[in-house]
């Protein structure tokens, strides 16, 4: 699933949960999914935020080699 598609899932539950409407059954389940979800998008943000340092380290490389100009 899609760290979007999680996300609003996560929302739904939560919305839900806040109406009050639920049993005591019913709001452990939504609670337990609730929580699969934010672990889920823990992971895709980590995941994301890892590929972002990699990038960031990427471009520090490259803008590290001098620019020589040619005499040409």
């Amino acid at each position: 699933m899609k760290f979007e598609e999680s996300l609003k899932e996560l929302e739904e539950i939560v919305a839900k949960m806040e109406q009050g409407n639920l049993t005591i059954d019913e709001s452990i389940a939504a609670f337990t999914k609730g929580i699969e979800l934010c672990k889920d998008c823990s992971k895709a943000l980590e995941e994301a935020k890892g590929k972002i340092t990699i990038l960031q380290k990427e471009m520090e490389k490259t803008s590290e080699v001098p620019f020589e100009v040619s005499n040409d």
